[in-house]
């Protein structure tokens, strides 16, 4: 039986009034169960669908694209690269050269993690949810020519702020590549070997994406 030797967690925690996709409700839990007056404890929770460490779908921004239930498990789950552009990012827009200067060509990953330092600056901040890095439609055209099936960074968005046609988006989705965004503490892992990645949305019956549990295996 197959036995890591480590196991990264690399999902954000839900948190109430946490910073999410401008315009969009935080999430929000009510304490519907108390162990004092029901014997049990449970929450109820309010939220979108693509709140914190979540994966988009291809129905997210195609029409007939596939939902996120209808996403096989076994694309879910492969050998992942991590792209560390913390020192490299020029700006808003990360282009193909930046992801060829980072891209090992003796590894073959199914799934690229973007490393751009994001997640630490979590905070409802004007820098967070403004100027976060986000990748070119070359850069995605780039990636979807690897043959990947999914992408993951660590903002709010694959595409930068600025590209309000959501250009990025549209090419991996039409390429039926999965996104994950907001993932957190991608640097625990280390540029220039492979992962085996667990990307675990909510199986959401019709959904254009869910909230998702995210592990990287050692």
């Amino acid at each position: 039986m197959y036995a890591p030797s480590r196991v990264y967690d690399l999902t954000a925690s839900l948190e109430d009034e946490m910073p999410v996709w401008p315009g969009s409700p935080p999430p929000r839990f009510l304490s519907v169960g108390s162990l004092e007056r029901d014997g049990v404890v449970s929450e109820h929770l309010n939220c979108n669908s693509h709140t914190g460490t979540h994966l988009d779908a291809p129905r997210h921004f195609l029409a007939g694209g596939r939902s996120v239930d209808g996403i096989p498990p076994e694309r879910l789950v492969g050998p992942a690269l991590l792209l560390d552009l913390r020192r490299d990012l020029p700006g808003a827009v990360i282009e193909p050269d930046l992801l060829e200067r980072h891209w090992p060509e003796r590894l073959h990953p199914s799934i690229v993690l973007l490393e751009t330092g994001w997640s630490h600056k979590r905070a409802p901040t004007p820098e967070y949810l403004y100027q976060f890095p986000g990748l070119s439609p070359e850069s995605a055209r780039w990636l979807v020519g690897k043959r990947i099936t999914g992408v993951g960074t660590d903002t709010l968005s694959i595409d930068p702020y600025g590209n309000k046609a959501f250009e990025a988006h549209k090419v991996l989705l039409g390429s039926d590549v999965w996104i994950l965004e907001a993932l957190d503490r991608l640097d625990q892992l280390r540029e220039g070997r492979l992962y085996q990645l667990v990307a675990a949305p909510l199986r959401l019956a019709g959904g254009s994406g869910a909230m998702a549990r995210v592990f990287a295996l050692e």
